[in-house]
């Protein structure tokens, strides 16, 4: 699946950007290792819709800048009050040369384990791989449905890693397990003996010299 973004140049920094995205438009930068930095812009809904879909680890091709450009989304930015996307950075990627990413992974089907009385523990959410930016996963499917006990995972070897791909992570890396729910002990409730404080304070109410 490809995805495109048209992006346009920027000349505006600073508080100025907020009459920029006040407009519905992103700040970007893009940059890479033979790509000088470059101030854009580019359709905030239009980016959100390509962030969600591909992800930060497909590549997207930026289109108005007279040569097209593929890169990755890197370093998206969230206003932590309002929340939604204030600003983002492409990283252009050399067409031929490998490159590392982090891929997330996706889980798929369900753990008999849970049934056990056990819960889902996803150990890792992504893997670094190296590739080739045209051969990138946009994820790796883990299926949990092989967890039918406590004592099975899911390790990093254990991953279905598509061709011409590395995995840089150490394969003995757990990925996911069911761990059993333990139950919290019932803490005793001490019980009064309600006759022998009547006995005690019947006691007092007769000897009123002792309670004094």
């Amino acid at each position: 699946m490809s995805f495109s973004l048209a992006v346009e140049t920027r000349t505006i920094h600073g508080k100025k950007l907020t009459a920029l995205r006040d407009g519905g438009k992103l700040p970007v930068v893009l940059y890479g290792p033979k790509e000088a930095p470059q101030s854009l812009s580019v359709d905030k809904r239009a980016f959100e819709k390509v962030l969600h879909e591909a992800g930060e680890s497909s590549i997207v091709t930026l289109t108005g800048l007279g040569t097209s450009k593929d890169v990755l989304i890197h370093d998206v930015a969230f206003d932590p009050r309002k929340g939604g996307v204030v600003h983002a950075d492409f990283y252009a990627v050399e067409a031929g040369k490998e490159i590392t990413v982090g891929v997330p992974l996706e889980f798929i089907g369900e753990a008999p384990a849970i049934k056990l009385g056990g819960t889902l523990t996803k150990v890792l959410h992504e893997i670094e791989v190296t590739c080739l930016p045209k051969d990138i996963p946009q994820h790796i499917d883990v299926d949990v449905s092989t967890l039918d006990t406590f004592e099975k995972q899911i390790h990093v070897s254990d991953l279905k890693i598509p061709k011409n791909v590395t995995v840089e992570n150490d394969g003995e890396e757990v990925v996911v397990l069911v761990q059993a729910v333990e139950e919290e002990a019932e803490v005793p409730v001490a019980t009064i003996d309600m006759s022998a404080i009547a006995v005690e304070k019947k006691g007092k109410a007769e000897n009123p010299a002792e309670s004094a």
